[in-house]
């Protein structure tokens, strides 16, 4: 992957009257890197995507995409952008191959390259044998697929997906996904994916963004986040009887730094490669039964329920300090 900017933003802030939608954002997604953005409905996802494609005027800030002012050159950034909304929408009485014609003579792509590609389209999407069916009979699914293809059709650089996968069952969101995945690593395009479902997102994405109303709040490679998290100490999950006996055994350890029950299982917070060793020779010296140890890995939604609740915290602390004043 080439580490070069083809999407920036610089304090970019997009306020409704009294209501911030967007609060001085900053956010940088390399060339051929497959960026999420996520967060809650209403976080201010929709509203970032529909600057970046000229399609609203920013409050204040700045932006690039691909090296164009998005305000001044939509022609331009229209070019090289393929953008499917959440809810995208196609000609129900058109069959799904008339929908990517129309949308062929749009980008004036015409005659036998227009039918070559379109063909090539459905057949990626998995839409060749419901090609000539109208839409309207197609599920959720599959206008979904009609829609990369649709977003494919002018190969553009860049691909801007907002909540791609909603409505989706989990096989049909894991064929999309896998789409998604090929547009950045076999064909090198960026993509930009908008959602607020972590746990579908977190498989195809380089790095994510984390949005909380308005505002980025932690971004990075999950690994990376998942790092600050942690304080740079592992967490071990252990499950050992007796139960009652765990937590005084385990605290009698050296480099132990702290304990906390969650259910079944005694959460140890330390240098656990080097702990969990300590930990298992001394639950043997007393005689206690090992069922389970791992060092405990943070997943998306770990990480974003972390961070959002800190943001919680934060905002209600000035709230009240506000509120003092």
């Amino acid at each position: 992957m080439e580490h070069d900017g083809i999407i920036s933003t610089v304090d970019l802030t997009k306020t409704y009257g009294d209501i911030t939608a967007v609060d001085h954002l900053n956010l940088e997604i390399n060339k051929g890197e497959i960026f999420g953005l996520l967060g809650p409905n209403g976080a201010g996802k929709t509203t970032t995507i529909l600057m970046l494609m000229g399609l609203t005027e920013p409050t204040s800030g700045s932006l690039r995409v691909g090296g164009y002012d998005p305000m001044r050159d939509a022609l331009d950034v229209k070019r090289i952008v393929g953008y499917m909304p959440d809810n995208i929408g196609f000609y129900d009485d058109m069959t799904g191959r008339e929908n990517l014609r129309y949308t062929a003579e749009l980008n004036h792509i015409c005659g036998m390259e227009a039918e070559a590609r379109i063909q090539s389209l459905l057949e990626r999407v998995g839409l060749a044998e419901a090609a000539d069916r109208k839409v309207k009979e197609y599920s959720r699914g599959m206008r979904q697929r009609l829609g990369v293809a649709d977003v494919l059709l002018k190969d553009p650089k860049i691909v801007i997906l907002d909540e791609p996968t909603l409505g989706l069952d989990p096989e049909a969101a894991k064929e999309l996904l896998d789409m998604i995945r090929d547009m950045g690593r076999k064909e090198g395009k960026t993509v930009l994916i908008s959602s607020h479902l972590l746990l579908q997102i977190q498989s195809v994405c380089d790095r994510v963004g984390i949005f909380v109303k308005g505002k980025l709040i932690a971004e990075g490679k999950i690994k990376d986040l998942a790092a600050r998290l942690s304080s740079g100490c592992n967490v071990l999950e252990i499950k050992a009887e007796p139960r009652e006996q765990l937590d005084d055994a385990v605290k009698s350890v050296a480099g132990v730094e702290d304990t906390e029950v969650e259910g079944d299982m005694l959460l140890v917070k330390g240098d656990g490669e080097n702990l969990a060793p300590r930990i298992a020779t001394e639950l043997a010296a007393r005689n206690m039964a090992l069922y389970h140890m791992r060092i405990r890995e943070y997943n998306l939604d770990d990480i974003y329920r972390k961070y959002f609740q800190g943001e919680e915290v934060k905002q209600n602390g000035i709230s009240k300090l506000q509120h003092k004043k």
